[in-house]
């Protein structure tokens, strides 16, 4: 079930783990699909014989195909029910802290880190860690700048 907040609902949640997002799992076929779209194939993402050699045991996602992933776990999670148009602003720190093994399941938490005023709108900080499900320590923390017009 995805969540609704306004603009004057974050003001003050600010601190707060506001959303976790349904799991989602990384198939091998999302794996290849973000390689032949970058241009990395480095082979521990897709060369299934030689990762299965490797201390993996199998191939994992590319970083920044978790990373690439936060818009479609956001939107499954949570809107801003009174927003007119929402950008992505960039990020302040992305870190890659556990593998994401083929077929893992992932999901989002989202935490309102800090919440600035903008010219027709607000900016929002999120905390945001990424988790393998049955994992023992994130695989993904990152800070996310979003703006939200009303």
């Amino acid at each position: 079930m995805t969540l609704a907040f306004t603009i004057a609902d974050l003001e003050h949640r600010v601190g707060q783990e506001l959303a976790v997002s349904p799991w989602f799992e990384v198939t091998q076929a999302r794996i290849d699909e973000f390689a032949r779209a970058t241009g990395d194939f480095q082979w521990i993402h897709v060369d299934r014989e030689r990762a299965s050699q490797s201390p993996l045991g199998g191939t994992i996602a590319h970083g920044f195909l978790t990373l690439s992933m936060l818009p479609m776990l956001t939107g499954a999670t949570f809107t801003i029910s009174d927003c007119t148009m929402a950008i992505n602003y960039g990020l302040n720190k992305v870190r890659f802290t556990s593998p994401v093994p083929s077929g893992s399941r992932i999901r989002g938490r989202f935490t309102l880190a800090k919440l600035d005023k903008i010219a027709g709108g607000v900016q929002a900080t999120w905390g945001v860690m990424i988790e393998r499900e049955g994992g023992d320590k994130p695989v993904m923390i990152a800070e996310s700048i979003g703006r939200f017009f009303a």
